[in-house]
């Protein structure tokens, strides 16, 4: 028979949800692939007059303590709705610094796939002095994700009407 402190005591021992998914482990490494551009546009909004629907990209930047990492730089590049990278100047690139509380935001469209690659963002992130880190993710449940040879299910994003959720561990 468990007491009611003991059952108590026991539920304080679960993870609180979220934080067990990212906090303590670090974000795995990703190539970079061969599409990225040094020094994209300081900005928040990829949109650039696409009439794809929105999707937003949110989270934020932590410590394997799980404490939000402040001026950490996010670059976030990916294709755009035919499957194709911009090469030439900056269309779906950009990048900004979190805020006091780790966070970030990017306003930007759901890119297309491509031949041989389940469709996925790219992100390069650094805590301020710190080492840069790249990496990509993916959309759960994506059928192509079983063909991709690099697709990782840690990276998969959480995905709720048009916005997707990740928060990455430095």
């Amino acid at each position: 028979m468990i007491s009611r402190r003991r059952l108590l005591g026991a539920a304080l021992l679960v993870p609180i949800e979220g934080l067990a998914e990212t906090c303590g482990v670090i974000t795995p490494r990703q190539t970079e692939g061969p599409f990225y551009t040094p020094n994209s546009p300081l900005r928040a909004t990829l949109v650039e007059g696409s009439e794809k629907t929105r999707f937003v990209l949110a989270g934020r930047v932590l410590s394997p303590q799980c404490k939000p990492v402040p001026n950490a730089l996010v670059d976030l590049w990916h294709c755009d709705e035919e499957g194709t990278y911009d090469n030439h100047g900056f269309r779906y690139r950009g990048h900004q610094f979190t805020d006091s509380e780790g966070r970030y935001r990017f306003e930007t469209i759901v890119p297309a796939l491509y031949p041989g690659r389940t469709r996925h963002f790219h992100v390069k992130f650094q805590p301020r002095g710190g080492r840069l880190l790249t990496t990509q993710l993916y959309w759960p449940n994506e059928p192509a994700n079983q063909r991709d040879s690099i697709y990782r299910r840690e990276l998969e994003m959480r995905l709720a009407k048009g916005e997707g959720a990740f928060d990455f561990v430095v």
